[in-house]
């Protein structure tokens, strides 16, 4: 899934520009697990009512535990961090990031993001972490 748009100059016989779109965020249920599928920028400038929509669905799925696929995110600034933490917030903690691009993984290891919230780089090692934040927690499932 490509998440950019392509603009056309405003000179009709300029390039063309490739302007990447705003975040997409899918919801897959798979059981009692939500795997979220992100592609685009989770930026400050993403709009604010569909980051809420999103998180307002994740809510009323139930789901007690959670992965979040970054493969297709391009970049994150504190706003895509703020939604992150949302997230942290509404798992309980049980919440793994994967297959984050090396530039997004620099901001979450720079603001220690990536210290609380366990990162895997395939769903195999996604769903141990996610396992052992589970034990951790003392928790079942």
């Amino acid at each position: 899934m490509n998440a950019l748009t392509v603009a056309q100059s405003s000179n009709p016989l300029g390039p063309i520009r490739v302007v990447p779109s705003p975040i997409l965020i899918k919801i897959e249920l798979l059981g009692d697990l939500c795997l979220l599928h992100l592609t685009g920028r989770l930026h400050a400038s993403a709009p604010t009512d569909y980051l809420d929509a999103k998180m307002e669905e994740i809510k009323t799925l139930a789901c007690t535990k959670f992965l979040a696929n970054f493969e297709d995110v391009t970049s994150l600034d504190c706003g895509g961090l703020s939604f992150i933490i949302r997230l942290y917030k509404t798992s309980g903690g049980r919440l793994v990031l994967m297959k984050a691009q090396p530039h997004v993984r620099e901001v979450l290891d720079v603001t220690r993001v990536s210290t609380v919230i366990p990162l895997a780089a395939d769903m195999e090692s996604a769903l141990a972490a996610l396992r052992d934040e589970i034990s951790a927690a003392g928790g079942a499932g």
